[in-house]
């Protein structure tokens, strides 16, 4: 004996697949606000016009003839060389504010300290991954770059 389809069924179905999906809408929502780290500029029209000035600062760091690399040492300091034309950059100041991507934890500057032609982190990088604005500053010329760091 077979069972007849009724409208009940239809609107128990009807029900059950709303159900889910505003359930698992309701979680990613948030989901999505709460791993949300904040803004990247705080307004995005005054952003808009200061674009060609970061342009413009981005081709006069690029015509200084920079090479800076950047790495994790394996007791998570940050390591920073820097060179012009093959030759370390000696008597730079070498700065950084690292930034948790997610925003889960608080921002903090860290100095660094000349080392064998490059400069290594006062304090190490808490574990995981970190966004470090590195400032690099010769003379009147400076670097400035972020890394993406683990």
């Amino acid at each position: 004996m077979t069972r007849k389809f009724t409208g009940w069924h239809m609107s128990a179905i009807l029900v059950g697949f709303f159900a889910i999906v505003i359930s698992v809408n309701l979680f990613m929502a948030r989901a999505a606000i709460g791993s949300f780290g904040g803004v990247v500029v705080e307004n995005s029209y005054v952003a808009s016009q200061r674009f060609n000035q970061w342009l413009d600062k981005a081709e006069a760091q690029k015509a200084l003839g920079w090479t800076v690399e950047t790495r994790l040492t394996a007791d998570r300091h940050i390591r920073v060389a820097a060179e012009t034309g093959g030759t370390a950059l000696s008597g730079a100041q070498v700065t950084a504010l690292v930034r948790h991507p997610l925003g889960r934890a608080a921002e903090r500057p860290i100095g660094f300290h000349a080392k064998d032609r490059h400069w290594v982190s006062d304090v190490p990088l808490p574990a995981g991954r970190w966004l470090v604005h590195l400032n690099v500053r010769h003379g009147n010329d400076t670097f400035q770059r972020i890394e993406n760091l683990q």
